[in-house]
This record gives C-alpha cells, structure tokens and sequence, in this order.
C-alpha cells in the first residue's frame, strides 16, 4: 500500500509541488531574505535527512500498520457508529487535522517537545526549505502521538495515506516565500493556511509565535482564538530571539540542540 500509493503518487506530486513553489518563490517573494538561499538550502537539506529517513522507514510504516492492524480491533471512534464510507472518510480526515493542530501547541508549550521543534523556528527566513527543518527526534515522537490519533479516530489506511501526503504538500505551501495576490491569499486563507499566516507563526515575537498553529484547515485557530492575522509581512523578523546568531547555526549544532540547555526567550518591546 505504501510503494502504490505513497511512493507512486505521493512522492512524485510532492516533488512537483516543491519545484513548482521553489521556482515561484523566487519569482514572486513575499519577504526580504537576510541570509544566503544557498546556504539555507544546504543547511536545511543536511539537517532533514534523519528526519527524512524515520519518516519513510518508521513513521510512515508504523501509522499504516495500525490503521491496518486496527481493522481488526475496531477501536476508535468511527467504529461506534454506522455511515456511509465518504463521511466516516471526511470526519477521519479532519479529526487528523485537529490532532495536529494539538500536537503543534505541545511542541511549544511542553519543554521536552519543544528542544527538538526548536530546531524548525531557529530558521532565520522563511521559505519552502525551512519545511524541510525537522530535527529526527521531533518525528520520534510524533509516531507515539499521531500513532495513537490512528487508533482512537479509527482512520482507515487509505486515508491515512491520502492525509499524510495532504499534510506534506500544506506544510510546504504554507511554508514557502511566495506572494500571493493579497485578496486571493485571504479569500483562500477562510479554510487553508496560507504562507501570510504562517509567517506570524515564525515571528520573533512570543505572542505571535504562540499563535497560527493549523496545520491544513485554518479554521482551528479561529475556532480556538489563537489566530493572529492583520500582521504586515515586512514587520516580522523571523528566528528565536536567543539563537540569532547565524554562525552558530550551523548543521552540527542544530543536531545537537535540543540535547544542550535550552535558552529561555529573550523578551521583545513588542512582548512586554
């Protein structure tokens, strides 16, 4: 099931949608770089090969497995009551959503989560690279927690599959540096995070970091009031304001972070 479906359709569209954002983002940028692309590029690319590989090897593997394994223990929710497929489907699908949305807050409210997501907001740009800046342990235990969001939903294998390869093609869109025509970008952004929104997400301002946590549907953040919007994209300053210092970020370093004492946030003008 996963050579058929993730690895003959989800990995080449993937690939087309990388290419086609790379280039448009070059094309049509919505902020200004401060660092080289190049380097960016290298940097991001060596730190995501764990990252990469427990994905494809474990995660991916894993989460088939119980959602496969649990057709037969019929655990989870949409095994409580009977509907048709599609909307046993649609509800799965969107239940997922919403345990990312949780699973993103705990990577920055929980201490232990958040030395390994850390790594992610140490991008100082933001552009479809940083998409790829992972640190390996943070996939570690996104298995327990997303594993077990399989199990208690009763998402079928199938939709597991398509979800996760949804997932990746949002985390890169949102992710990327393109400019959108301002009205388009806001008229999508009513049900889908847009690379506007998630740009606040990466601010050096606490508040604004700790806001715009969607993942596909944007809507969760507005259900729970932790949408932050009307932010011009040429007034954020992206990174973590205790590790702002370009050479020490380095590929090594970044490696090694979360298993070093963990710099408390430096305050901002704009957080206090």
């Amino acid at each position: 099931m996963i050579k058929s479906i993730f690895d003959s359709y989800g990995t080449p569209i993937l690939v087309t949608i990388f290419v086609m954002l790379f280039f448009l983002e070059s094309k049509f940028q919505l902020r200004k770089r401060v660092q080289s692309r190049w380097k960016r590029i290298f940097i991001n690319f060596i730190v995501s090969i764990p990252a990469f590989a427990l994905l494809r090897l474990l995660f991916i593997p894993l989460i088939i497995w119980l959602a496969v394994k649990n057709q037969t223990w019929h655990i989870g929710l949409n095994y409580l009551f009977a509907a048709p497929i599609a909307i046993k489907s649609v509800i799965a699908f969107l239940l997922l959503d919403y345990c990312n949305y949780i699973w993103h807050i705990l990577l920055h409210k929980l201490p232990a989560l958040w030395r390994f997501h850390l790594v992610h907001h140490t991008d100082l740009d933001l552009d479809i690279t940083t998409a790829f800046r992972f640190h390996f342990g943070e996939m570690i235990g996104s298995v327990f927690f997303r594993g077990a969001a399989i199990v208690l939903i009763g998402v079928s294998p199938v939709i597991v599959i398509i979800y996760e390869i949804t997932f990746e093609a949002a985390t890169l869109f949102h992710h990327s540096n393109i400019k959108l025509p301002f009205r388009f970008e806001k008229a999508l952004n009513k049900l889908i995070v847009t690379p506007r929104m998630h740009g606040i997400h990466h601010s050096m301002i606490k508040k604004e970091t700790d806001s715009n946590y969607s993942i596909i549907f944007s809507f969760w953040d507005k259900i729970h009031k932790t949408a932050i919007l009307l932010i011009h994209q040429n007034e954020i300053v992206t990174g973590v304001p205790s590790y702002a210092h370009e050479k020490e970020l380095t590929i090594v370093n970044l490696l090694k972070l979360p298993f070093t004492k963990i710099r408390q946030w430096k305050e901002t003008k704009a957080d206090r």
